[in-house]
């Protein structure tokens, strides 16, 4: 089953999925918990309230402070319910499975065997977000659980996330350095991901085989890894003169321009790196990749520059150059959102460069669709509630703030951000009661953040 957007779900579930955000927002968690268990009863596709159910149990959890006695009690008491879980995962009895493996997460959703099966159950549903979902949230608390990794690598693999594949692939390979299975998983992960960029056509284009596309792109990863290792500027020139013939022999091998823009970058021969990325473009054309790269050396090149006017003691030159690099990243922004209107990072990124230029209705409108991005979701709520709050729009402000906590389970800098926000805007107000509810909460985890120390103390006296 594809996921389903709470859009589109009948009303009585957007109903309940309303009260069970409501009573979150209140610190009800239990009651939270069975709203959001009721609404994926009904539909089990609906990511989102999947997403809150879990952000709620991991809250609960983590607030009643299991120590590892409680852990193995817990273990014990599941041991039954694990076995009938994975006799209905293996029996491919599908929505058995992900209603048992629910049970088991609700025992404690950050145990990574019931994280893992609950993932198998989600797979055998069809529902591979909602298995990246879960094992993501216990690898933030568990960064360093080999199973966990390994599993959401093969996940993002299979569903062609190339990009995080490779990373978790990395990350595998570096926590068991001699184990070749990882090494060969890693460098395939690589080459993949690579292809996966450039795509198969130019290999078939010309006469290639999968052999030889993939003899190129380990041989472009080399590269790469041979510029990030380079020591001396000799070095650099030996690999430039290396990769330019590369580039001559296979005109239309598009790991060599980028490796060759790369090394001309690292000597601050910016017009030499722009030149190469503009003829990578010219020959692939339409390569959201090859562009945005591009535009990161240009905006190398000004960054170089205004580092240069500052040394000279050229302030106003420096200040203006500023002023000319934030203009650029804006129109590039907007001349790329056009060319690759289905590119969410993209979308986000401009959203920010108008937030900050303080064109707010774009950036909301902006905002909206990239939060559709996994990846970009909790950030670019952050992101609304600020522009709402902006706009004196306090209420809405609240809310889009609320959703971006929810999805962060453990207390980072984000969450504390974000936090204080929501007590800022309770302030603003008049709730100096959830104000304070919202203070205590950085309190409780950082006495020094800012001046929320400050503010709990003055209105416990208050």
């Amino acid at each position: 089953m594809a996921e389903v957007a709470m859009e589109s779900t009948p009303q009585k579930v957007r109903d309940l999925f309303n009260k069970g955000f409501a009573a979150m927002e209140r610190g009800n968690l239990d009651y939270a918990i069975d709203l959001f268990s009721n609404v994926l009863a009904i539909e089990p596709a609906a990511l989102k309230a999947r997403r809150f159910l879990r952000a709620a149990q991991i809250q609960k959890r983590k607030a009643g402070k299991i120590g590892a006695v409680a852990q193995a009690m817990i273990m014990a008491k599941a041991l039954p319910l694990m076995a009938n879980t994975a006799a209905q995962i293996k029996g491919r009895k599908a929505d058995k499975a992900l209603e048992l493996a629910e049970k088991l997460l609700a025992h404690d959703p950050l145990n990574p065997q019931f994280a893992l099966m609950a993932a198998e159950a989600a797979i055998l549903n069809d529902l591979p977000e909602a298995a990246i979902l879960t094992l993501e949230m216990v690898r933030e608390q568990l960064p360093n659980n080999f199973k966990v990794l390994r599993r959401l690598a093969e996940i993002y693999t299979d569903t062609g996330d190339t990009k995080t594949s490779r990373d978790c692939w990395e990350r595998l390979s570096q926590m068991r350095p001699n184990d070749p299975e990882l090494v060969k998983a890693f460098k395939d992960s690589m080459a993949i991901h690579t292809m996966a960029r450039d795509g198969w056509e130019q290999a078939a284009a010309s006469g290639g085989t999968f052999r030889d596309a993939m003899k190129n792109t380990e041989e472009a990863v080399r590269l790469e890894q041979d510029a990030k290792a380079v020591k001396s500027e000799r070095d650099v020139d030996d690999l430039i003169a290396e990769t330019l013939s590369k580039v001559q022999a296979e005109p239309d091998n598009m790991n060599y321009f980028r490796s060759l823009a790369r090394l001309y970058t690292q000597k601050l021969q910016f017009e030499e790196a722009i030149a190469t990325m503009e003829e990578a473009l010219q020959r692939s054309p339409g390569d959201p990749e090859l562009d945005q790269m591009l535009s990161s050396i240009r905006v190398q090149q000004m960054d170089h520059e205004i580092r240069q006017l500052r040394e000279a003691g050229d302030e106003e030159g420096a200040q203006n150059r500023e002023q000319e690099k934030a203009q650029f990243m804006m129109t590039d922004l907007e001349e790329r959102v056009k060319r690759y209107p289905n590119d969410l990072r993209l979308k986000y990124d401009l959203a920010v460069v108008m937030y900050e230029a303080g064109r707010t209705n774009e950036a909301i409108q902006l905002f909206q669709s990239a939060q559709r991005s996994p990846k970009h979701r909790t950030r670019a709520l952050h992101h609304l509630g600020l522009c709402f709050k902006q706009k004196a729009q306090y209420d809405m402000a609240s809310q889009q703030l609320m959703a971006a906590v929810a999805d962060i389970p453990g207390m980072d800098g984000t969450k504390k951000e974000i936090l204080y926000e929501l007590g800022t805007i309770a302030e603003l107000t008049g709730n100096k009661d959830q104000a304070l509810q919202y203070f205590k909460e950085i309190y409780q985890a950082d006495i020094g953040y800012r001046d929320v120390s400050i503010k709990v103390e003055n209105m416990y006296k208050g």
